[in-house]
């Protein structure tokens, strides 16, 4: 049974498909505990919802690195074997990526590496002006590097003709549940 660890900065909307995969015995996973680097964010709430232990981590006066040692700490404390980041905003230290080396996954918004680096509305703002033909997410082993991890797994989609950053941001987004549950299951 693989014990998770979700840190969200927003929505936590790619939570949810981890939950139901869990509830449906797709995944042999728990999810430990949910932390926020935001009070306000709405992926603690849902994680209330679903009755997960949750905790916003206050960074106020703390260095990236002093704030990552509290965050690293509970994380230790709930004896976490992955850490999922869904819609993370902090870039994290470097001692905290050498600390959880292969044990810390995220999901971009593009088939890596094109777009790396940007986040949001700003990667399918990208993907239409340059005119990609194709986009969708990958999941990749968090390193040192923004999105410069290798890449689990990666989900496609064609970009259409009518196509907003709103539209085409929904439909990579229902991509991103799916490649995130066989990223986990595959690594465990």
């Amino acid at each position: 049974m693989m014990r998770l660890a979700i840190l969200g900065s927003t929505r936590g909307t790619n939570m949810d498909a981890i939950v139901e995969a869990i509830k449906q015995g797709q995944l042999a996973a728990t999810i430990e505990i949910v932390l926020s680097d935001r009070s306000t964010a709405y992926i603690l709430e849902r994680a209330r919802s679903y009755g997960l232990r949750s905790e916003f981590v206050n960074s106020d006066g703390l260095s990236r690195e002093s704030y990552d040692l509290k965050m690293s700490d509970i994380l230790t404390e709930c004896h976490v074997d992955l850490i999922v980041l869904v819609g993370y905003m902090r870039i994290l230290s470097s001692a905290f990526v050498e600390r959880w080396k292969n044990k810390i996954i995220n999901v971009h918004p593009s088939l890596l590496p094109a777009h790396a680096g940007k986040m949001d509305m700003d990667v399918h703002k990208a993907v239409l002006q340059e005119g990609d033909k194709e986009t969708g997410c990958s999941v990749h082993y968090v390193i040192e590097q923004v999105d410069a991890g290798p890449v689990i797994i990666q989900k496609k989609c064609p970009v259409l003709t009518l196509d907003s950053p709103q539209n085409l941001k929904d439909r990579v987004q229902k991509l991103e549940g799916i490649a995130l549950i066989e990223a986990i299951a595959k690594i465990s």
